[in-house]
């Protein structure tokens, strides 16, 4: 073993190296570390664009599957195309005229104010429901399955269901029976009970959604205020005035403008129960009908656009009539 002179450094102990050599060992080394440098920043820059991949997947199949045939709709709109040719001729406005002129096109929008009037009739019975079961009540959340569980079955399913209740001798009129009625309607066959009968099926099968939503708005309510008006003696009716309602006042806005665009585009409960028939025929039905029976695709198209409109330009009425207000209940 060989021993070290005094202020010299051991045999085995690793070499000092000079300033010069530090200074070359350290460039080489920030030159060799600088290339990770640009791969992280080229993986920073691919999580930076990896959202934006997503979204231009979800964009282009909106943009593919919704606007695209919106805008062939109005180009259509504007054709005499029957669905089959090749050949698509340009008539203008003609189409658009004669949904205005022609009675039978544009009447059937009366058949819209009986499920007009029906969707007043289920936001109340949602709102009633919704109010009640709010508060501490025994089975709440059976009672809330049960309003909710028609609104989660296929409209198809709900027409045939509601086709053998309204039939004659069906479950209705035998229901009917028990109470002394031996002469029920024709609740399909007449022209003056079937759109009622088509409304009330759609009561059955909307409530529940319109519960949802109001309970869920309810719900949303700071408990704080139900205490302070028990402090102050308030009943339930009075409770409902002064704290639910100007609560979920957005929600029933929402609500009737929904209300106003179902009852315009009614289509699965009278297509699948009368197909149109005894009066029935709501306005979709009758674009269908246009387009697929009589081959009139640009009329029909222009049909479509028209119902578009409308919708539009009742809901923007609604708005300005109704404007949002911020609810202060404090």
């Amino acid at each position: 073993m060989a021993i070290a002179a005094p202020g010299a450094a051991p045999a085995d102990a690793p070499a000092i190296l000079s300033a010069p050599a530090r200074a070359r060992r350290l460039g080489g080394f920030n030159r060799r570390s600088a290339r990770p440098r640009g791969g992280s920043a080229g993986r920073s820059l691919l999580q930076k664009l990896t959202p934006w991949f997503f979204l231009a997947a979800a964009v282009g199949l909106l943009l593919l599957f919704t606007y695209w045939p919106a805008v062939n709709l109005f180009y259509y709109s504007v054709t005499d195309w029957d669905g089959i040719d090749l050949e698509k001729n340009f008539v203008g406005l003609d189409n658009y005229v004669q949904v205005f002129t022609d009675p039978r096109i544009f009447a059937v929008f009366g058949v819209s104010l009986y499920y007009f009037l029906a969707s007043f009739a289920q936001m109340a019975i949602a709102l009633y429901f919704a109010a009640l079961l709010s508060f501490s009540t025994r089975f709440s959340n059976l009672f809330r399955g049960i309003l909710f569980f028609p609104y989660l079955i296929n409209g198809v399913a709900i027409g045939f269901v509601f086709l053998y209740l309204f039939q004659p001798g069906g479950t209705l009129d035998t229901a009917l029976g028990w109470f002394g009625v031996t002469d029920p309607p024709q609740w399909l066959g007449n022209p003056d009970v079937v759109n009622w009968s088509l409304a009330g099926t759609s009561v059955w099968r909307y409530t529940g959604l319109n519960f949802v939503l109001f309970l869920g708005a309810i719900q949303s309510i700071p408990h704080d205020l139900y205490e302070a008006a028990d402090l102050d003696g308030a009943n339930r009716w009075q409770q409902f005035w002064a704290i639910i309602f100007p609560g979920i006042r957005r929600v029933v806005g929402l609500s009737f403008i929904l209300a106003i665009a179902g009852s315009l585009s009614v289509f699965e409960v009278p297509f699948i129960m009368t197909g149109g028939a005894n009066g029935s025929a709501t306005f979709v039905i009758q674009t269908l009908q246009t387009a697929f029976s009589f081959r009139q695709v640009g009329l029909a198209s222009a049909m479509a656009v028209v119902l578009l409109l409308i919708v539009l330009v009742v809901t923007w009425i609604q708005r300005r009539l109704f404007p949002d207000e911020k609810v202060d209940l404090t």
